[in-house]
């Protein structure tokens, strides 16, 4: 029987089983989730002995997991590993030196594993009941920021729409080239 329950919340499904099989087997009950949503909705039900939590998810954010997690007093006991491929996208909004959380930075080995999971255990050991999260540098996402975020979507969705009429030309093209050739 698994002594340990440890919550993966990534979207990359090749992470979450690397992380699994780092693991010592036998000890850990390895959680999934594949986003913040799932992630943050599994934290409540199964309250994880570890959460290993990804900065970039989709649905919900890593940030805002990390938020709702500050915000009650029963889950920021848990212990908490960030984990990210730019450690700049945490720094952004989380100061260093983490004080109860630990970081790491993808892609990691085991060692490196092993090593955040017993510092994020030691940092949540030391965490005084009830701290409020910790302020992100920059205080709130301002209007303008808001409004940044709304016209990168749309030259998003505006660049999609361009990249599927580019499949359909090529696609059409090798319809051509393929019934040219018979």
């Amino acid at each position: 029987m698994a002594s340990h329950k440890i919550l993966v919340i990534d979207d990359s499904s090749v992470i979450r089983s690397m992380v699994r099989d780092m693991l010592p087997k036998g000890n850990f009950e390895v959680l999934e989730a594949k986003d913040g949503l799932q992630g943050f909705n599994l934290i409540r039900q199964e309250r994880p002995n570890l959460i290993m939590l990804d900065f970039l998810l989709p649905k919900m954010s890593g940030w805002e997991v990390f938020q709702q997690i500050q915000a009650s007093p029963e889950l920021q006991t848990i212990p908490l590993v960030l984990m990210s491929g730019r450690k700049e996208e945490v720094t952004e909004k989380l100061q260093e030196p983490f004080e109860f959380f630990e970081f790491v930075q993808k892609p990691f080995d085991q060692r490196q594993l092993i090593e955040a999971i017993k510092t994020a255990m030691a940092k949540s050991k030391r965490r005084p009941a009830g701290v409020p999260a910790p302020a992100p540098v920059a205080a709130a996402v301002s209007a303008e920021a808001g409004a940044d975020v709304q016209a990168l979507n749309e030259k998003i969705a505006r660049m999609q729409a361009e990249i599927d009429g580019l499949k359909k030309q090529v696609s059409q093209i090798l319809a051509f080239i393929k019934q040219k050739l018979k």
